[in-house]
């Protein structure tokens, strides 16, 4: 069996930037769950593809693109809620993703980090927390600081400016296909991390 490549920080990056949920931790299987569990309530099913293609936007414009792409008469909002609601039940199986944590915990202090993602605040900061990589965080951008989601580079762009760090010069850390068009609209270097897990 072949060993995996090692997941390595460019030499030309001078800020790093991650996404949370499937990148820092292994939430998205909780996710998964908790919008089967809600799209069932509402006499529908959402397939582990459909929720995949849709990873990186938040909860309430999952929740829009649901109602469309079904022909359902439900309210966003209160989908998203229910929905959040199954995931902090079981936020606390979410397991750290070891080779991206390691490099947080590398290069703590040697270069400005921040994270960006599609999820809320509170629910950012918990799963930050569960990992154990809160502290080294000082810039943590959500989808309550940006009007426009991954794939657009909004988040990105806005956690490289609270860094200091031009686009061009920062690393950004993801694990799906949203967020990797993010942070290539932003001109990063984009890494996506599953084929070194």
């Amino acid at each position: 069996m072949t060993k995996k490549q090692e997941l390595t920080v460019d030499p030309k990056a001078k800020g790093l930037i991650f996404d949370i949920d499937g990148t820092i931790s292994d939430t998205m299987p909780i996710h998964l769950v908790a919008y089967q569990y809600t799209a069932a309530e509402y006499g529908f099913e959402v397939s582990s593809e459909l929720f995949y293609s849709m990873s990186g936007m938040p909860a309430y414009q999952t929740s829009c693109f649901l109602k469309e792409k079904f022909g359902k008469d439900f309210d966003p909002q209160e989908f998203a809620d229910k929905k959040e609601g199954y995931f902090l039940k079981n936020i606390h199986k979410a397991k750290p993703i070891e080779p991206v944590v390691k490099i947080i915990q590398e290069y703590a202090g040697l270069l400005p980090m921040a994270c960006g993602t599609g999820g809320t605040r509170f629910y950012a900061i918990k799963t930050l927390e569960l990992a154990g990589v809160l502290p080294y965080f000082e810039h943590v951008v959500t989808a309550e600081d940006v009007e426009n989601h991954k794939p657009h580079p909004d988040t990105f762009l806005r956690a490289a400016e609270l860094i200091g760090i031009s686009a061009e010069s920062c690393q950004v850390f993801e694990d799906s296909p949203l967020g990797i068009q993010a942070a290539e609209a932003a001109g990063m270097m984009a890494t996506n991390i599953l084929p070194y897990l």
